[in-house]
């Protein structure tokens, strides 16, 4: 009997704990997880998102350009944000496109340059290229754009050697080199220098801006007294220096680069080598040199592509004043010519974008080559070799610390000192 009551009352607990446990439920189709979920909206997001053109670009971060490069990058960033942002995407048609542009360093070394480009035309599929800084740098990647038939645009490789390759591709919105020293050397002329000795560096862009400097010191009637050359990434130039400073000459032109404009003129100033005029290239139109080098950098002279004072505007950006006002309030810094030259360097390729309405080679290039338009840079009109040919060379001097654009005579904002006091007079 007990174990029968026994039983019972097992099998009643058993039932009772049957009871009380939920049947299992029905099944339901499969939910997404939250993973899946959101995987799902990034989903819907690219399928109502704008189309991408993507562009790519090795710019120098480190090495001898850092710094030039520097300004480069922030004008192309510059172009990209206000078109994205601003301007709401490239237009085809009816569709707006947004921009992506992929920039590798390429620490200012032309075979680094080379395979940059090629990773970006290769791996990352980009749609066209913006040039890096320098004609040597332009050389390598261009040779690479053109060999995979890709359109580059450049605003920082000036030399014309670039454009006697019979090249389809490559497109630049600057002045060739030879025409840098052009203004300077007719006006020290007009104000009656009589001699000029030219050093330069045995590289692409300044040898073509020392070719053209003597070009245009014939035109104008200046003695050359010597011609010197010096090597890449020299540290001392004070043996040439030296020389020029015995043939006396009433001006002195140097071929180079940021650095190079540095070294000249604080050989000058050591040596006491002081001629009526010196015309520099690159540096000093770059607010940099003025602080660098203080109120040695007064009354030196040199080439500008583009300055604010400018009488320059579009549609896009304004005036010039109005472009380096918006450089400034997004970099902290005014613009140099190189910045500027680079936003155009992209304004350009967009707007020959627009015009084929199509992002195929061949229609694209035929934009270009049918451009003839004014920009906040300048004029804009492509020969058949890709140079930029409607656009005229300015030039600064540096007075009481301030960049002022002294010729040609219709930009210019202030009256050329020459000649300049020595300097130990100063």
């Amino acid at each position: 009997m007990r174990r029968t009551v026994l039983l019972l009352s097992v099998l009643l607990t058993l039932s009772l704990l049957l009871a009380a446990c939920p049947a299992p439920p029905v099944p339901q189709e499969a939910q997404p997880a939250p993973a899946q979920e959101e995987a799902a909206g990034e989903a819907m997001a690219e399928e109502g998102a704008m189309k991408v053109i993507r562009l790519g670009a090795a710019v120098s971060e480190t090495g001898k350009f850092a710094r030039e490069g520097k300004d480069t990058r922030q004008g192309y960033q510059l172009w990209v944000d206000w078109v994205n942002d601003e301007y709401g995407g490239i237009k085809l048609g009816d569709e707006r496109y947004k921009v992506e542009l992929i920039m590798y360093d390429d620490e200012s070394d032309p075979d680094t340059t080379a395979r940059l480009v090629e990773k970006l035309i290769t791996e990352d599929k980009v749609d066209f290229l913006l040039g890096p800084y320098s004609s040597g740098l332009t050389k390598s990647a261009s040779a690479i754009s053109e060999k995979y038939n890709k359109i580059m645009i450049e605003g920082n490789g000036a030399s014309e050697s670039l454009f006697e390759r019979g090249f389809k591709n490559l497109f630049a919105v600057l002045t060739p080199a030879g025409n840098y020293t052009q203004s300077a050397l007719e006006a020290l002329a007009a104000k009656g220098a009589k001699s000029v000795v030219i050093a330069y560096e045995d590289t692409a862009f300044p040898t073509s801006v020392a070719e053209g400097a003597q070009k245009w010191a014939k035109e104008y009637g200046l003695e050359i007294l010597g011609v010197e050359t010096y090597p890449k990434d020299v540290a001392d130039v004070s043996a040439i220096m030296t020389k020029f400073k015995d043939l006396n000459p009433d001006v002195f032109v140097g071929g180079g680069h940021f650095n190079d404009a540095v070294l000249f003129t604080r050989s000058a100033k050591e040596l006491n080598f002081s001629p009526k005029g010196m015309v520099i290239t690159v540096g000093p139109s770059n607010p940099k040199f003025v602080a660098e080098m203080g109120p040695d950098a007064n009354y030196i002279i040199g080439p500008t592509q583009w300055e604010r004072t400018m009488a320059y505007k579009d549609e896009y950006f304004g005036t010039a004043e109005e472009y380096a006002q918006r450089y400034e309030a997004k970099w902290g810094e005014p613009p140099t010519y190189q910045a500027a030259e680079s936003t155009a360097t992209a304004l350009v390729l967009q707007i020959a974008i627009e015009k084929a309405g199509s992002l195929d080679t061949d229609a694209v290039r035929d934009a270009l080559h049918s451009l003839d338009i004014v920009t906040f840079y300048g004029p804009i009109k492509f020969d058949e070799t890709g140079k930029n040919v409607a656009k005229p060379m300015g030039a600064i001097q540096i007075q009481d610390g301030n960049i002022l654009v002294v010729a040609p005579e219709a930009a210019a904002v202030a009256e050329l000192i020459y000649p300049m006091p020595s300097w130990d007079e100063r």
